[in-house]
């Protein structure tokens, strides 16, 4: 292999930043209302990526201890000083948190470097005199403002400010939605790069200046052009062993999220330029291939399938909200058992479920295959596969009154931002003598999805019809499985979950 194709994760890691130590690349990404959080990639080519940690395990407050969604953890910084890795962390309703570890594969410690409403994007620099500055934006849904940058001097370790923060970039003009910072110094310049012009449609800038303070030029070094790649923008600047420089950023494709692309990066006149040229007019575009930075390095491949063996979680797998223990057991039985809970806070919905088990899907189509037992305690208990987002709908087994029902339900949401509000029907029920299903989900490139059962996991039987696929609120779509008491009562029943299989079905001839 000496070239690569973008994009080079069809994931929704949205939002990265990449640093290089050594010979190993690390990237972070959002996470929003999905825990563990900012999950933290690793590579040794920055083409191919395994997750090997989250920065964020829990958050400490207790409206996450049910799902927030739009809310959590926005778009990270991630940077390595003095032996340290650090995770610059925005929470938009909570303030700046730190991550921090020595080991990337160990516990980061969180702390709080300032609260404030609003605050988002975050990026430190340590300056060679000693100093430490952070370059941050501002939530337009939290604080009004989305066109302006500010920086302001914090201490060394990243607990606090040194100062109050001054305004150095206001984009209502040049460029509007700017957001994203990420700060650098390079032969003597200070450079920030930032997305504007919102996720979909914007545009790569940069801003350079000879004191850290500014004042700063501003020039567009990236943008769509005449490539298929809307909105190329917001990611990370990283200079490879050999002295090559690359861009790691997005791009949106709505139904699943933001997925990854990878850009040669290089300095003409001082400046960064991204991408190539392509239509004459000295701004860079997207490449659609390009040299591999580093050949003969292991292809990683972030893991999707599982069997459930051992006692640990694959790194896969996030929750709706905090965990907690009584979600789910891998001890001493076969598969992961996913416990019926209720929810007595309200309605037992999927999109208020905080023990939804949720996988961000790697493909632009795919099925998935899960083996499941229910063993049901009381009426109402469920064990389903799913698909979450603003239109969703999942599929299983319940316990009835009566026996098993194999069960369809859709749900949509009419409030999207927290808790929010959503509403449910039953498509399908039917009756089902045992307590052991096989369930399937297959996502086609049409953007819609099915589901199908069977019995003994060789014939599979359709069950409704085609569901659209929608993205969920600053995520793409997530596959899911989860264990409840739809009826809302206290339940020891449980779902016992074999495997789950995923088969990529991207180079369908039709896709369906």
């Amino acid at each position: 292999m000496t070239m690569y194709q973008n994009p080079i994760l069809y994931a929704d890691y949205s939002d990265p930043d990449v640093i290089r130590v050594g010979e190993d690349y690390y990237m972070v990404a959002s996470s929003f209302t999905y825990l563990p959080g900012v999950p933290l990639l690793h590579s040794r080519d920055l083409v191919h990526w395994e997750i090997i940690n989250y920065c964020v395990r829990t958050l400490p407050f207790g409206k996450y201890n049910k799902p927030s969604h739009g809310s959590g953890t926005w778009a990270p910084s991630i940077r390595f000083h003095d032996g340290i890795f650090y995770v610059f962390v925005p929470m938009p309703d909570e303030g700046i948190f730190v991550a921090r570890s020595a080991d990337p594969y160990g516990e980061f410690a969180l702390n709080c470097l300032h609260p404030a409403k609003g605050w988002i994007d975050p990026c430190p620099l340590w300056d060679d005199d000693g100093k430490a500055y952070m370059v941050f934006a501002y939530a337009n849904s939290r604080s009004g403002i989305k066109h302006r940058l500010d920086l302001v001097e914090i201490d060394t370790q990243c607990t606090m400010l040194l100062g109050e923060p001054v305004t150095i970039f206001d984009g209502k003009q040049l460029g509007p939605t700017t957001e994203g910072p990420k700060f650098y110094k390079h032969q003597g310049y200070y450079y920030i790069l930032m997305p504007s012009g919102g996720v979909a449609a914007g545009w790569q800038s940069a801003l350079r200046a000879e004191t850290v303070t500014g004042p700063y030029e501003y020039r567009i070094v990236m943008h769509q052009g005449n490539t298929e790649v809307n909105g190329p923008h917001q990611g990370g600047w990283v200079t490879a062993n050999d002295g090559r420089h690359w861009f790691v950023h997005f791009q949106d494709v709505t139904e699943l999220g933001r997925i990854t692309h990878l850009q040669p990066l290089c300095f003409h006149a001082g400046w960064p330029f991204i991408g190539s040229e392509q239509n004459g007019d000295g701004i860079g575009e997207p490449v659609k291939e390009w040299d591999l930075p580093s050949k003969g390095q292991p292809e990683y491949r972030i893991a999707q399938s599982d069997d459930f063996c051992g006692n640990c979680l694959g790194l896969q797998w996030q929750w709706q909200a905090n965990t907690q223990d009584s979600f789910y057991s891998m001890n001493g039985h076969s598969g992961i058992r996913l416990s019926c809970l209720a929810n007595p806070a309200r309605e037992n919905l999927l999109w208020y479920a905080p023990n939804a088990m949720t996988q961000i899907p790697q493909q632009q189509a795919f099925s998935a295959v899960t083996k499941v037992k229910l063993k049901g305690k009381e009426t109402g208990d469920m064990a389903v596969i799913g698909m979450i987002g603003h239109s969703y709908a999942y599929m299983g087994l319940m316990k009835t009154e009566t026996g098993n029902l194999l069960v369809l339900y859709s749900g949509t949401v009419t409030q999207k931002e927290y808790e929010g509000e959503a509403k449910e029907i039953r498509e399908v029920a039917c009756p089902y003598e045992k307590d052991t299903v096989y369930l399937k989900v297959e996502v086609f490139r049409n953007k819609t999805y099915r589901f199908f059962w069977s019995a003994d996991g060789i014939r599979y039987t359709s069950i409704g019809g085609a569901n659209p696929l929608r993205r969920a609120t600053w995520t793409g779509a997530k596959l899911c499985l989860w264990s409840s008491n739809k009826n809302n009562v206290i339940s020891e029943g449980y779902g016992e979950y074999d495997f789950i299989h995923i088969e990529d079905r991207s180079n369908c001839e039709t896709g369906l």
